[in-house]
């Protein structure tokens, strides 16, 4: 089954490319302390060389997990969270939902065995 660009599974599945690779979450991470320019997100990965960094940035945007304003000859770029936002109310709160309960169901147990009676 294909997954046809602009509807929501495509949108989730270019959010969970792109959170795949641990550089791209260290991007975010540091677009999440603040917003910067092309050139000082560079400078914060010097073990890659800016087009490495360029190209991480695109799936980055293309997964529209951050934005681009051009500022002059500058490019500020920001963490745009809100797809984070729809794969956390998606996928993690029903999965962290079912885990509570199964948590509650296994409670019950754990006080049947209390020694210290």
């Amino acid at each position: 089954m294909s997954q046809h660009a602009g509807t929501p599974a495509a949108d989730d599945d270019a959010v969970f490319k792109a959170l795949a690779a641990p550089v791209r979450r260290r991007m975010l991470d540091a677009l999440r302390e603040s917003s910067l320019t092309t050139g000082a997100l560079c400078a914060r990965f010097p073990e890659l060389d800016r087009t490495t960094v360029l190209q991480h940035l695109r799936v980055l945007e293309e997964a529209e997990l951050v934005t681009g304003r051009k500022i002059g000859r500058e490019r500020h770029l920001a963490l745009a969270p809100l797809p984070i936002k729809r794969i956390h109310d998606r996928w993690i709160s029903g999965y962290m939902a079912a885990a509570v309960e199964l948590l509650e169901q296994l409670q019950p147990l754990g006080r049947g065995t209390d020694s210290s009676a």
